[in-house]
């Protein structure tokens, strides 16, 4: 027996929500994995958002993303911010789960397929320096490291930065998210040439109303990116 069996014989593989025992390491149980709202059949192309209907392979926009000005070219998300997905967002968020990363990023890079492009450079959205001191790690950037090792696509953790600090934005109506978050994120200056006529894919655990992922996109644009697409982990549903 090697020794990678005898440790699989000691510390079987365990599920990363609930801690029960799977099958691989770094995955859910089938509980837990029914329990999470992975998103799939047609989505709106712009945000992700399930929709009704089936999916006939026509580009299909939601209401919101007819009445809201998206700066980026096609958008996803992986999961539902509810139950289990809201649980494992909040763990690798705020409870130091930096090991979600690694499952986290594995299921955006499935996710990401309809829209990767030649070239493309994965950003994640920054954080503010006090917001990082404080929580240690950016959960975006560790997702898109292991997207892009996954990938094997470029990644530039350090493209975009918040030279102003954000105040949360739990609560906040649609309108005032855009209103706080405008202008909140540059291109920094050290990396603008990484962008510069390249498609850019932003990644960032959460998507509610798209307010952060617009500041973002806008930057990047600024720089000359070629195109922006965006990806989110989670993504709030008024509906869901």
């Amino acid at each position: 027996m090697g020794m990678q069996s005898v440790v699989r014989a000691i510390y079987p593989p365990q599920c990363v929500s609930c801690g029960a025992q799977t099958e691989t390491e770094h995955a859910l149980c089938g509980p837990c994995w029914r329990d999470t709202g992975f998103v799939g059949g047609l989505v709106c192309d712009l945000c992700g958002v399930p929709l009704p209907g089936a999916d006939q392979g026509q580009r299909e926009v939601c209401d919101d993303c007819m009445t809201i000005a998206r700066p980026w070219s096609q958008g996803r998300a992986v999961f539902l911010y509810k139950d289990n997905g809201r649980k494992l967002v909040l763990q690798f968020k705020h409870g130091d789960r930096t090991d979600l990363a690694r499952p986290g990023g594995d299921w955006m890079a499935r996710a990401a397929a309809p829209l990767l492009r030649e070239g493309q450079v994965i950003v994640p959205v920054p954080l503010h320096w006090t917001r990082l001191l404080r929580r240690k790690y950016n959960q975006a950037a560790l997702l898109a490291n292991r997207m892009g090792a996954v990938l094997r696509q470029s990644v530039c953790p350090d493209a975009l930065i918040r030279p102003r600090r954000t105040p949360r934005l739990d609560g906040f109506a649609r309108d005032l998210r855009f209103a706080t978050v405008q202008g909140r994120i540059a291109v920094n200056p050290a990396r603008k040439h990484v962008l510069r006529d390249r498609p850019v894919l932003i990644v960032d655990d959460v998507m509610t109303s798209g307010a952060t992922f617009a500041a973002a996109a806008e930057a990047a644009l600024s720089a000359g990116a070629a195109e922006v697409c965006v990806l989110a982990l989670a993504r709030v549903a008024k509906d869901a």
